[in-house]
């Protein structure tokens, strides 16, 4: 039989049409006796032709054939390739670091360090103030149910002047500094402050205290005693100093809102003591910072809009105690009213729940 060429048979193959089912054969019919067939390719599986679509497409592929090519079809070659080795030692051995450019890079990396390490220190310091003030907070709420009361605000008072010390060594981190630049650092600790000492005014006078008369509490004086090398002078000198750190009206602001939940859990406590008097004095004094904070709306900063949510959830829990004291009052005994209102406030909370 007449053989045919391998690309012979493939155009024949093309141009011809076969019945369905009969498949022509890879290689063309030869006599008995004559040459082999010529040895056929494996047929990859689907997998390997996907491992070598991936390859293709992919950036070390097109790598590795740029830089196999010749030419100026590769990549090019970049202009400090074409030095010695040795010359690139020598340019980095003659690099100077008494230079001018050099000197200005040390000073830079000195006063980024010197500021990371300052607000380091400054954030530890909020954390304290923020762990010291809590337990002022919970000291303070013991006041209505212990029998002695003065003693509960004299500990409150020794427990402030603690954290007041934690506030000067803040005001002496910042002399010299923008306050802003680490307001971020001391923030949650003067907020939990603003919260503590509010709290302790308004059980003294029932009423809310200023930012001015925060901002009097936090100016600190002291003497220190330098020691002079002149044996004609004497032999310490007394100058004083003076530190004040002021409370930005934000941080002021968000320290009120959170005096809203502990006051609505004085409300509940004091009912549970049998106190009917304070849930309505509580009451109309929530109700004035609502609608303090309702006059700033969204213009105010984003934490206060936030604030807001919760400052309407502790009003509304004073005001339902009030509503059970003020209908069902006289049906409920004194001891079972605590009861009542941790229920009422716990379907309040679910109800709130998106």
């Amino acid at each position: 039989m007449y053989l045919l060429e391998d690309w012979t048979f493939y155009l024949w193959v093309k141009r011809r049409r076969f019945p369905r089912g009969w498949t022509p054969c890879r290689y063309p019919l030869v006599a008995s006796g004559h040459r082999k067939p010529l040895p056929t390719r494996r047929r990859e599986s689907r997998e390997e032709a996907a491992s070598r679509r991936i390859w293709k497409s992919s950036s070390y592929c097109k790598a590795s054939t740029m830089l196999n090519r010749k030419g100026s079809g590769g990549f090019r070659k970049r202009k400090h390739d074409n030095f010695p080795r040795g010359q690139k030692r020598e340019e980095k051995e003659n690099v100077t670091p008494s230079s001018a450019l050099m000197t200005s890079f040390k000073s830079f990396q000195l006063e980024l360090d010197t500021r990371h390490d300052k607000y380091e220190r400054l954030v530890k310091l909020s954390r304290d103030i923020t762990i010291e003030s809590k337990r002022t907070i919970f000291l303070l709420h013991r006041f209505i149910s212990a029998p002695n009361g003065e003693e509960i605000l004299n500990e409150s008072e020794v427990k402030l002047d603690a954290v007041r010390r934690k506030i000067k060594q803040v005001a002496q981190e910042l002399i010299g500094e923008d306050v802003y630049q680490f307001h971020r650092a001391i923030s949650p600790g003067l907020q939990e402050y603003v919260e503590a000492v509010s709290f302790q005014y308004f059980i003294k006078t029932r009423s809310l205290i200023s930012v001015e008369e925060i901002n009097k509490q936090l100016i600190f004086t002291a003497e220190d005693r330098e020691e002079t090398t002149n044996t004609t002078s004497s032999s310490h000198d007394k100058q004083p100093h003076t530190w004040s750190l002021k409370i930005t009206p934000v941080d002021y602001l968000l320290g009120v809102a959170d005096l809203t939940g502990e006051l609505m859990r004085l409300c509940i406590s004091s009912v549970g003591n049998g106190d009917i008097d304070t849930p309505f004095e509580l009451s109309q004094f929530l109700r004035q910072i609502y609608d303090g904070f309702t006059f700033i709306g969204n213009t105010g900063p984003y934490e206060v809009s936030k604030k807001l949510y919760t400052l309407k959830q502790s009003l509304a829990k004073v005001e339902n105690a009030c509503y059970t004291l003020k209908v069902r009052g006289s049906e409920i005994p004194k001891h079972m009213l605590a009861d009542v209102f941790s229920t009422k406030t716990e379907l309040i909370d679910d109800d709130s729940l998106p």
